[in-house]
């Protein structure tokens, strides 16, 4: 019988294993890299092993060192949680010659998913239906290319050992076949291993729907429901709900089916995800993940399972707990992924210190988070930080709430795309079920934020000089009050953020706010008041602003504000006389990285003349690469770093001399 568990993965997952882990009794057991040392599931373990350096390679992905910890501490079971090495067939095998138990399936069955070449083909000799493409052993670059013209476009270029969305490449012409085959072998070598790669035809707008499936070595195979993950950036999920909507329910019969021939085939054992994509008519086999999926999460929370507790039990040689017939479904139930991101630039991958995290503490509304105030996030792994579950008994339901639980998300020092998140799940698209995994790239998806409201500036205003007056309070001399004898004062805030900087004047009246004024417009103000949360940092500030009372949350810390009010999320700077005038100059010419990461390839060299818009040089971070482009026609005054080396955050990349 299993008696611990050590859980080789980290974040979210990890404190979540643990979670169920502690309710059956067992002792549980981390492991960290140097970047996750001071890390929520470090903290979250009996007993914690270090593994190596901050690369995965040299520490989650490194079979020895993993095996080595299970020794170490004593553990009987390994939970691989999902990515680094929970479908990889060579690591299943070597916990078993370890004699240790897998959490997961056997060795065989994670080979015959871990391609997805060979599992496309296998699939289809099955009778599922699949996409056409090409899944062949030709693998030369040029090779690629020829079987992509003649396969037609638009196609997909995917890892064929790939998973999660990482790497994949979407050609819709001839011309862009070269460089997207180039970065997904690129990235699928990176990521996983294997650089070889599989064309898919391209559905422009389909829906990502995929079903739960359970097996145990006894031969009882069950399906625990399908969930809709059509919400996706970069084809990566965002949105996941279950059941999934709009589905015709002789289609899910079919889909469901079709997921239990797909684990029979290849004598499943364990919790998989068969995913499929549905046109709306027909459905095609993707792939099977052969581990427990982020989004178990909503299966859960309509079926009342643990999943984690069916594995546990299954790994050790029980039966699966009930039968199909066992199985009831109830209510509806939707995630969000909160991540490390900014969607306002692009979802480019923040990383750095959690000066606040606030998750929300709603009815029906679950949080399986990773990272609390004070953690810091590494920039060496995915930008998870947790999710935010709500179930209710209707769908519209399910969503109000997930997105009032998104609005009281807080969070301070990293970007987060909560606020976003609650924007989305309010927008029409969604609402209807006219949502696909292309949307968030087409005009459905919700716009940028563009300038903040006046109401919004007025209350930053009040919040970047409450700590000036509350300071100063008992002492004059300390007070920030712009206190003139016998006259109201004035005192301005300016508030500088990407889309520029804004001035709000503050008149206070015998040292109590009573209007401001922005842009040569006055606002009265009432009733102004700051109190603290609880949570540290975080002030809760209320105003009547002309005949409207508004609420506020805010996190100030020298120079830096964050503001929340309902689904707004507002960051700015204030800004210092005495230093602003250097900031333009500095930033004169020359191109910064705002995360750090490792560079991959720069398409330039030194003196080159370049245009607007063109690519200067390509950035890995975070399990994605990004571009960095020429903001304006120039000549490359200087390159500081090359293909390979590692950039800090902030750095200088590259050195524009601006066309007169």
């Amino acid at each position: 019988m299993i008696d611990s568990v050590l859980v080789a993965n980290r974040g979210e997952i990890a404190v979540r294993i643990f979670r169920t882990a502690r309710r059956l009794g067992l002792r549980t057991v981390a492991v960290y890299s140097d970047a996750d040392a001071g890390s929520r599931h470090v903290r979250a373990a009996d007993v914690a092993i270090r593994l190596g350096p901050a690369p995965a390679r040299e520490s989650y992905l490194d079979i020895a060192r993993v095996l080595e910890a299970a020794r170490i501490s004593g553990a009987r079971a390994i939970h691989p949680g999902y990515g680094f090495l929970s479908e990889n067939a060579q690591f299943a095998q070597a916990c078993a010659a370890a004699g240790l138990v897998f959490i997961g399936p056997p060795a065989q069955a994670i080979a015959a998913m871990g391609s997805k070449i060979l599992a496309k083909t296998r699939m289809q000799a099955a009778g599922v239906p699949v996409l056409p493409g090409y899944a062949g052993d030709e693998q030369q670059l040029e090779q690629l290319a020829a079987r992509a013209r003649a396969a037609g476009l638009p196609l997909i270029i995917k890892p064929a050992a790939g998973g999660g969305g990482k790497g994949m490449q979407i050609v819709r012409t001839e011309a862009e076949v070269p460089a997207a085959l180039a970065a997904a072998r690129r990235l699928a070598q990176s990521a996983f291993g294997d650089g070889d790669l599989l064309l898919e035809r391209y559905l422009p707008g389909p829906r990502h729907v995929e079903v739960q499936v359970f097996a145990d070595s006894h031969g009882n195979f069950v399906h625990l429901g399908e969930r809709d993950c059509s919400t996706q950036r970069r084809h990566q999920k965002l949105l996941e709900e279950a059941p999934a909507p709009g589905v015709p329910q002789e289609v899910r019969e079919r889909l469901r089916a079709a997921a239990l021939v797909v684990a029979r085939e290849i004598g499943y054992v364990g919790a998989g995800t068969v995913e499929f994509l549905y046109d709306g008519a027909q459905f095609y086999f993707m792939e099977m993940n052969t581990r427990l999926q982020v989004e178990h999460t909503v299966t859960e929370a309509i079926t009342g399972l643990d999943l984690v507790e069916w594995q546990l039990r299954v790994a050790a040689g029980e039966p699966l707990p009930l039968s199909q017939e066992q199985i009831h479904f109830n209510g509806h139930a939707i995630e969000a992924r909160v991540c490390a991101e900014d969607p306002e630039h692009g979802f480019l991958p923040s990383a750095g210190r959690l000066a606040l995290l606030q998750w929300p503490q709603h009815e029906q509304v679950r949080v399986d988070a990773g990272f609390a105030s004070g953690d810091v996030v590494p920039d060496s792994y995915d930008s998870l930080l947790g999710k935010v579950i709500a179930w209710a008994p209707t769908r519209a339901q399910a969503s109000a709430r997930l997105a009032a639980a998104l609005d009281d998300t807080s969070s301070a020092g990293v970007k987060t795309n909560d606020h976003w998140l609650a924007r989305l799940v309010r927008s029409e698209p969604f609402a209807s079920v006219r949502h696909t995994i292309a949307s968030l790239d087409a005009a459905t998806a919700p716009a940028a934020a563009g300038q903040p409201a006046a109401h919004l500036l007025v209350l930053a205003a009040l919040a970047a000089q409450a700590d000036g007056l509350v300071s100063g309070a008992n002492d004059p001399w300390a007070a920030r009050d712009g206190f003139v004898p016998n006259l109201p004062a004035r005192v301005g805030t300016t508030l500088v953020d990407a889309r520029g900087s804004r001035q709000v004047l503050i008149e206070y009246r015998d040292g109590v706010p009573a209007a401001a004024v922005l842009a040569g417009e006055d606002f009265p103000l009432a009733e102004v008041t700051h109190t603290a949360t609880g949570t540290a940092g975080l002030t809760a500030l209320v105003a009547r602003i002309g005949a409207q009372r508004i609420g506020a949350r805010y996190f100030h810390q020298e120079r830096y504000l964050r503001l929340w009010s309902g689904s707004d999320a507002l960051d700015f700077t204030l800004e210092d006389p005495r230093t602003g005038e250097y900031a333009a100059a500095q930033s004169s010419g020359s191109l910064t990285t705002p995360l750090p990461g490792v560079v991959v390839s720069v398409p330039v060299s030194l003196g080159q003349q370049v245009t607007a818009g063109e690519l200067l040089m390509v950035i890995e971070a975070m399990k994605m690469e990004h571009a960095i482009i020429a903001p304006y026609d120039g000549e490359v005054a200087a390159i500081h770093f090359t293909p390979g080396q590692r950039v800090p955050e902030g750095s200088a990349l590259l050195a524009l001399n601006q066309k007169s």
